[in-house]
């Protein structure tokens, strides 16, 4: 390694473990870091592929560093798993046992024994969940300072699965509460795969600071790409005249292309380790099920096993345990739980089941491929339409499953991903936090609450003083706080009892499906990320039905049946598409050209939809009428989309954020009549958050939630959901050429 002036800078006894190793040179993303890292001087972003060498690009220099200045120092190391953090125990003890520093292990599954032995002597690198963090702060609040007093960096992994979610705003507030024990910054390197704006993941890392972050990008993917996109028809269900609309789901039809996809998988992926995606815990266990059941009926050795948050421990571990294994093949069917950096060995492809998430979420499960020398990443994308009929809805008929799917993989080769949500409130993650000090300090008053967790480079910074007061007020009606005759906050009651669970360390709560109720009777569970509203239509087991009402605490959509009409573009799927997404759908249904990747059915699918596309003239007209419904064809994403729901909502329309755009109620107007309610609306004015958001439910959708004054919920939840501009701009536009029209 002559030519790298990076490898220079490291201690001699790491330059000799990167020679036992056998390294030819550092890597792109390695050689820049070092010389960033290794004075422990600043903040540093490290961005490059999987498996591009990005632990050791932080570890490398932030070892060198403990062994040059402080070999009694501290680099506290955060992961989003605990299994990542086992993992990465195996890699770091290695590189340590010949440098005299300790490398500990640090959450629920670790001993006492071992937790008491680093207790005693706080050095080396710790490797701690948000989770376990937030627990240390609880329940050893007097000796934060002597735990932290030697940290020399703090390195956050998968810095892109923090973004944006309560976890993120917890591990903020975790780390400037320790650096206000110690009155003084330590130094924070972000590591990601799938970052899309650099200046936003920036600003997260490091709030108020963005500028001073310096970022490592490494361009070199070390893999060529290989991609197939199939389609599948479900051939249309002919109904009998017994047949009854409020039918239960379970009486429905199973449908057939899923077991055809899982013959494909079973003849492609067999005798090689793989991961397939479905989109949702209940898809992993159909698709595990109709594998297994192939294995079985083919008098083969099970090859393919179910990972997903749901499962137990001891489960996903056997499947983890599945695919490191060098002497058998095995393909897990997983969610998103396989997505980050868990080593599971390389994997000759990566399987997608409908469209995924995001487009940063297909790069990162796509990085997982490929990484073994010589060969390429391989992409399996599965999409599924349905048969067309004269009562087909405007999703089937564009098509929209295969037309959002080919819109993101094109997306992926032209390098794009979405850029990180950093303008959440989280005011769910505030409550915490507010109960955590308290814990911590044995009690704290208003003022020093409010400046340590809503001051300037605060992580909650912008809740003003009146807010913070009348959150704390609720949170002492609810008594979930009490004050004493000092003045000082503690825990009231509830407070007390929620903060000694075990639960109370993890900041957010795994997603919760609403049950479906008809005339009584339970149809089925559905995952809803998006607002309900009275009156709207959804779509559950292939049928439309009228949500009557809905009861958050229960969880539960009571509806009831609605024949007749086009079904709805709303199913409760999850995501949130981005409007570049939505975009580049739109260019792609107006463009000619097929893409190599699509067999000839997702081919076939692809000129469906752009023959409807034309036929319904979407390039110039924005509004179809449905019936009973007038839609209009926004092409935003989710955020611009249920903004917009809410104005109109605010100005008297019953609206409801639907796929590629707004379906309104037509309630017995005309479209005439609803077109002039529109242009009414004055849409560059402010609309209270209590009026936008005033026949809205399911806003709870955050840990604390619940406990939120209403306003505040409001506004949390619209900071998180809503893109008001976008809505703003769209419908200015629509107003203009609906009043020139007229003209």
């Amino acid at each position: 390694m002559s030519d790298s002036l990076s490898f220079d800078l490291l201690d001699e006894r790491i330059r000799r473990y990167i020679w036992a190793e056998g390294w030819e040179s550092l890597r792109d993303a390695q050689e820049a870091a070092i010389p960033l890292i290794i004075n422990a001087d600043r903040d540093v972003i490290i961005a490059a592929a999987t498996a591009a060498g990005k632990t050791e690009a932080a570890f490398l220099p932030a070892l060198t560093h403990l062994l040059h200045n402080n070999q009694a120092g501290l680099i506290v190391y955060i992961s989003p798993l605990k299994a990542l953090i086992n993992d990465q125990f195996g890699r770091l003890e290695r590189l340590c046992e010949n440098l005299d520093i300790p490398v500990w292990p640090w959450h629920g599954d670790i001993s006492a024994t071992t937790k008491k032995r680093f207790m005693s002597k706080p050095h080396g690198v710790l490797l701690i969940t948000p989770e376990s963090l937030e627990a240390l702060l609880c329940n050893r609040g007097t000796s934060v300072k002597s735990i932290f007093k030697s940290a020399s960096f703090f390195i956050i992994d998968e810095l892109h699965a923090f973004i944006g979610s309560e976890r993120g705003k917890q591990l903020q507030s975790l780390l400037h509460r320790i650096e206000h024990v110690l009155s003084r910054i330590v130094p924070r390197i972000g590591l990601s795969a799938t970052l899309g704006d650099m200046t936003l993941a920036s600003e997260f890392l490091c709030p108020g600071k963005a500028s001073s972050v310096s970022i490592v990008q490494s361009k070199s993917d070390g893999s060529s790409l290989k991609i197939m996109v199939k389609g599948y028809e479900e051939p249309l269900v002919v109904k009998t005249v017994d047949d009854k609309p409020d039918k239960q789901a379970k009486d429905e039809p199973e449908p057939v292309t899923p077991a055809m996809i899982a013959t494909h998988l079973f003849e492609s992926l067999r005798g090689s380790n793989n991961l397939v995606f479905p989109n949702s815990r209940r898809e992993v266990e159909r698709f595990t099920h109709l594998l297994n059941r192939l294995c079985k009926s083919n008098k083969v050795p099970n090859e393919f096993w179910p990972h997903h948050g749901n499962l137990s421990p001891e489960i996903r571990t056997e499947t983890e345990a599945a695919l490191k294994k060098t002497d058998y093949p095995a393909t897990a069917i997983c969610t998103n739980t396989l997505e980050l950096g868990i080593d599971i060995g390389a994997v000759k492809s990566v399987a997608q089941i409908g469209p995924p998430p995001s487009v940063a979420s297909l790069r990162q499960r796509l990085g997982r491929s490929g990484r073994r020398k010589g060969e390429s990443a391989i992409l399996r994308g599965y999409c599924i339409e349905n048969a067309l009929s004269e009562k087909s809805s405007l999703s089937d008929e564009l098509r929209l499953d295969t037309v959002q799917m080919t819109a993101m993989v094109l997306l992926l080769l032209d390098g794009w991903l979405e850029a990180p949500q950093t303008n959440g409130l989280h005011l769910s993650t505030l409550i915490q936090q507010i109960l955590s000090v308290i814990a911590q300090n044995g009690g704290a008053s208003i003022g020093y609450l409010y400046g340590l967790l809503c001051g300037p480079e605060s992580p909650f910074y912008g809740v003003t003083k009146d807010e913070f007061v009348e959150l704390v007020k609720h949170l002492g009606s609810k008594e979930m706080l009490m004050q004493d005759s000092s003045g000082d906050l503690l825990h009231g009651r509830l407070g007390e009892k929620f903060v000694n669970h075990y639960t109370f360390y993890a900041a957010f709560t795994s997603d919760e499906e609403f049950r479906i109720v008809a005339a009584g009777k339970t149809l089925g569970t559905l995952p809803v990320h998006q607002m309900l509203v009275a009156g709207q239509r959804i779509l559950f087991a292939g049928k439309t039905w009228r949500v009557e009402s809905v009861d958050e605490e229960q969880k539960t959509i009571y509806v009831s049946s609605q024949s007749g009409g086009i079904p709805p573009l709303f199913s409760g799927a999850g995501g949130h598409v981005d409007t570049k997404i939505r975009q580049r759908m739109r260019q792609l249904l107006e463009e000619t050209t097929v893409p190599l990747f699509l067999d000839n059915t997702a081919a076939k699918f692809l000129t469906e939809a752009r023959g409807n596309y034309e036929r319904l003239d979407l390039k110039r007209v924005y509004t179809l009428n449905l019936g009973r419904e007038v839609f209009l064809l926004t092409w935003l994403g989710d955020a611009g989309n249920e903004a917009m729901a809410c104005m109109l909502m605010a100005h008297g329309l019953e609206a409801v954020a639907s796929g590629l755009g707004v379906e309104i109620h037509k309630n017995n107007r005309s479209m005439e009549e609803i077109f002039e309610l529109i242009t009414r609306i004055p849409v560059n004015d402010d609309i209270p958050l209590d009026q936008l958001l005033a026949k809205s439910k399911n806003l709870q959708r955050e840990k604390w939630d619940w406990v939120l004054p209403e306003n505040l919920l409001y506004k949390s939840y619209a900071s998180l959901y809503l893109n008001l501009d976008e809505a703003k701009k769209w419908l200015e536009g629509f107003i203009r050429a609906a009043q020139a029209k007229a003209i």
